[in-house]
């Protein structure tokens, strides 16, 4: 691997702005209509939190009017969702969500729910926890965008929590620089061509 981390960074964003309008709300209705099979395909406890996040820009998942198809769908099947809120560069505290109305301007551009927040702690109480990426590989490596907000997090899921990048289709890539830090999720999750598992 010879690129480094910042270099496929600029590469990867610059690929995400050229898709179409048509390419990111496909992508986000792909997500959406997937959810309830993805879940049942990682035997995901109902009655545990689902940890999302909204997604921005080119991020796949996000739609040209700002709707968050993914979110109201996991809100549709009765999901409990718990999204993130930054808080400088402590790991993620999470709030629960309900509807867009919880929904506030926070750092970075970034909306996050305005309801009471629950401590970064609550991670370990997700079954699952699905994860922004630019980038991930089949064995696990994921490339965030450099913030470290999810590698301080994720070490705080519980054993039993399974942690699932989002990225577009042709962003599983065969490897990735990675550094002792990094956290490895347990499944990849592309629009079209679904969830696989990572070994």
């Amino acid at each position: 691997m010879n690129a480094s981390k910042a270099e496929l960074r600029a590469q990867l964003l610059a690929r995400r702005r050229e898709r179409s309008e048509a390419a990111r709300w496909q992508d986000a209705a792909n997500l959406a209509a997937s959810l309830p099979g993805v879940l049942d395909s990682l035997g995901a406890d109902p009655a545990r939190p689902l940890c999302l996040y909204v997604p921005v820009r080119s991020e796949p998942g996000a739609t040209p009017d700002g709707s968050l198809p993914l979110l109201d769908a996991a809100v549709a099947i009765g999901r409990r969702v718990l999204l993130p809120v930054v808080t400088g560069s402590a790991p993620l505290d999470w709030a629960g969500f309900r509807d867009r109305g919880d929904l506030v301007p926070g750092p970075h551009g970034l909306l996050e729910p305005s309801r009471r927040r629950e401590g970064p702690a609550a991670i370990a109480s997700a079954g699952v926890v699905v994860v922004p990426a630019l980038a991930a590989t089949p064995d696990g490596v994921r490339l965030g965008r450099g913030g470290g907000h999810y590698d301080r997090s994720l070490p705080l899921v519980s054993g039993s929590t399974l942690v699932v990048a989002v990225v577009a289709d042709d962003e599983l890539l065969p490897e990735l620089p990675v550094e002792p830090h990094d956290v490895r999720v347990h499944a990849v999750w592309r629009p079209t061509a679904g969830l696989i598992g990572t070994a």
